[in-house]
């Protein structure tokens, strides 16, 4: 485990505080799941953030072969 100093802002901190009153929750467990909940969205953001880049590059190349099909004489 890895130590750090944060600061935060009082509102947040605040509403964090009432939360963690009501759910009996030790206050470094629950940052600690946030962090975890926060990194999983950004990894899922970054990853679809990749396939729709290369999705579009896949669609692109897609076009391009269709049209070399769609050119080539099949009746001689």
């Amino acid at each position: 485990m890895k130590t750090v100093s944060l600061k935060i802002d009082d509102l947040i901190f605040q509403e964090t505080e009432n939360i963690l009153a009501k759910t009996k929750k030790p206050r470094n467990r629950y940052i600690n799941e946030a962090i975890d909940h926060y990194n999983k969205l950004q990894k899922r953001l970054n990853l679809e953030k990749m396939l729709k880049s290369e999705s579009k590059l896949v669609a692109e190349e897609s076009k391009k072969i269709l049209i070399e099909f769609e050119s080539i004489d099949y009746a001689g």
